[in-house]
């Protein structure tokens, strides 16, 4: 996509996740308290719905999301304001793991972390507020339409969350799209005016998610 510039607001974020995951890096009781655990959120530790977003794996981790972040975050902020960008991402972050508990709320002993719930809200705001940037990839010779990309992540993290693929929190993901798209659109509603047949493309993954839900056919 079109590179416009990296604002403040964006070395900002992604240095404060660079210096909490390298806190978690090296401190390991610091790591295990505030990573994302259904079992601990549920007796109250509701802190880790947020700070868990500010750890990773490892660098590698950490670098694919800051990555991510730095192509996508600059177009929100262009269309929307560094503001919004922060509404965008921190409810993109909360959506991503209020979707993790709900799915994994039986299951105790489940944890995750990284900013991949916040960063896909970020990645599915630009594509919503800019359908027509094409996106490049190593091993694809060719440009992607951004909402084609868009739908085909959040096709790929339904079957994901299904078949359980990989140790990655698809849910987080999805629930973090979820929160660009809704709050993009709360914030921009013109797009609706503008932009509406791309709405409703990108809405799609997330009505199927709807329906398999209350099918049963989710897991």
């Amino acid at each position: 996509m079109d590179n416009l510039g990296i604002s403040i607001v964006t070395i900002v974020v992604m240095a404060i996740n660079v210096i909490i995951s390298f806190k978690g890096f090296d401190d390991r009781g610091f790591f295990e308290k505030y990573k994302f655990n259904v079992g601990s959120i549920k007796r109250g530790e509701q802190i880790r719905m947020l700070s868990s977003g500010f750890l990773h794996a490892d660098i590698t981790h950490l670098l694919f999301n800051m990555f991510t972040l730095y192509f996508f975050a600059d177009a929100v902020i262009y269309k929307l304001g560094s503001f919004n960008f922060i509404v965008i991402y921190f409810t993109s972050l909360i959506f991503g793991n209020l979707l993790s508990l709900y799915f994994h709320k039986d299951e105790n002993w489940y944890s995750a972390i990284g900013a991949s719930g916040a960063v896909t809200g970020i990645l599915y705001a630009a594509i919503l507020l800019r359908p027509d940037m094409s996106l490049y990839m190593y091993f694809i010779p060719i440009p992607i339409p951004g909402y084609v990309f868009g739908i085909g992540y959040l096709l790929y993290s339904i079957y994901g969350m299904k078949n359980r693929i990989g140790n990655i929190g698809h849910d987080a993901h999805f629930g973090g799209a979820i929160g660009g798209y809704v709050v993009t659109l709360i914030l921009m509603p013109s797009l609706f005016t503008t932009n509406l047949g791309y709405v409703g493309l990108l809405a799609i993954p997330i009505i199927i998610l709807f329906v398999l839900y209350k099918t049963g056919k989710l897991k």
